[in-house]
């Protein structure tokens, strides 16, 4: 890491000394006016509308599969502020390498809700993702979309692109080898990568306490001589900030970023999940307080900027997502050779026999009737 490159917050900042940017209070005070960055009220007010619409549309979603009309959903409830901060600043010719928690940062992306209820209805459509430039689709398994994040940088670099790429994962995905190995690769290549861990306090049941010993996961970044920094993750504030220095970080040609967005997870795992069985009912409502939509807010509200009627835009919201769910329900069938063709260039002989073997069953099935 070359000292003279390290953005000013990354020093004041140190995970070293287990220090955390937030900007706002729980009540939308301004807690650290000196780092507040320059936003006009319009702005403010679009990533509230937008935080909002995460939330409605998360809910709807977990509405959606517990009526037995959606598969197995994560949810994204008590995120939004990393996501829409995020979101901010991937440009159309940015790379977006998601994991599975990142709703409203695909959304920005050109990602939409029809797209993401096809994925969760079954269908493979709903991961091509056909307005959203540079974007892969979402990862299930754990950490392998970090390799794939160092490896498009590592292009990025070599053919001297404007482009950056925004990775992500959970806190416990860092116990996984390929955190350790796609951060020394993009540390090694001084890739402009900025990584994000979205620390919501629990890989499904475990806690952070039993996935490192380590003071704070932003620390890990030392080892690999890149910059890290804590951000709390429920400020809209502090992650903006923290996303528009990375970015302009890694863009400058300063190499890769970590980014620990330290926030919780209100909501499940996923609807297979219950926290009940992990968790006590007064930590989730002692981290209810943190809300970031509430913090943004009573924020507003101080500054006089609230002007939304969040009822009314709160059924325009409702209206528009029960249409592209209702779209996706009715087209998400799709033809099974999709299932087989998309593998290789040519179909190898034992694929062809499964998808054979497909045909004889769905054969069997239709003369049953």
């Amino acid at each position: 890491m070359i000292q003279e490159n390290l953005p000013a917050i990354f020093r004041d900042f140190n995970p070293l000394e287990n220090k955390m940017l937030s900007l706002i209070d729980n009540d939308g005070e301004v807690v650290n006016p000196k780092y507040m960055p320059s936003l006009n009220d319009a702005i403010v007010i679009e990533a509230y509308k937008q935080m909002l619409y995460e939330r409605i549309a998360d809910e709807m979603a977990v509405s959606y599969q517990r009526q037995g009309r959606m598969y197995t959903y994560t949810p994204n409830l008590g995120q939004e502020a990393i996501h829409i901060a995020a979101g901010m600043h991937i440009r159309e010719q940015d790379w977006l390498v998601p994991a599975f928690r990142e709703m409203g940062t695909l959304l920005a992306k050109g990602v939409t809700m029809k797209e993401m209820f096809l994925f969760y209805l079954g269908n493979e459509r709903g991961g091509s993702f056909q307005n959203a430039n540079h974007t892969l689709p979402i990862a299930i398994s754990i950490g392998t979309q970090l390799h794939h994040a160092t490896g498009i940088g590592y292009s990025v670099k070599y053919r001297k692109k404007d482009e950056a790429v925004f990775t992500f994962i959970g806190d416990g995905g860092t116990s996984e080898g390929d955190f350790s190995e796609a951060l020394n690769f993009a540390g090694v290549w001084q890739v402009p990568v900025v990584f994000t861990i979205q620390n919501n306090q629990y890989a499904i049941s475990v806690p952070v306490r039993s996935q490192t010993k380590s003071i704070n996961l932003a620390v890990k970044s030392v080892a690999f001589g890149i910059p890290g920094i804590k951000v709390d993750g429920n400020d809209f504030f502090a992650m903006y900030l923290a996303y528009q220095t990375a970015a302009a970080h890694a863009l400058a040609g300063n190499g890769p970023v970590l980014i620990e967005a330290f926030t919780y997870r209100l909501g499940a795992h996923t609807t297979s999940d219950d926290p009940s069985k992990y968790r006590k009912k007064e930590e989730e409502n002692e981290w209810g307080l943190t809300d970031p939509l509430l913090r943004l807010k009573r924020y507003m509200e101080k500054k006089g900027i609230f002007t939304i009627d969040e009822k009314k835009l709160t059924e325009e919201y409702k209206k528009e997502i029960t249409g592209q769910f209702l779209d996706a329900e009715k087209n998400k069938a799709y033809p099974y050779d999709d299932v087989f063709d998309h593998m290789y260039t040519d179909m190898p002989d034992e694929l062809k026999r499964q998808k054979a073997e497909y045909e004889e069953f769905l054969n069997w099935k239709e003369n049953r009737r």
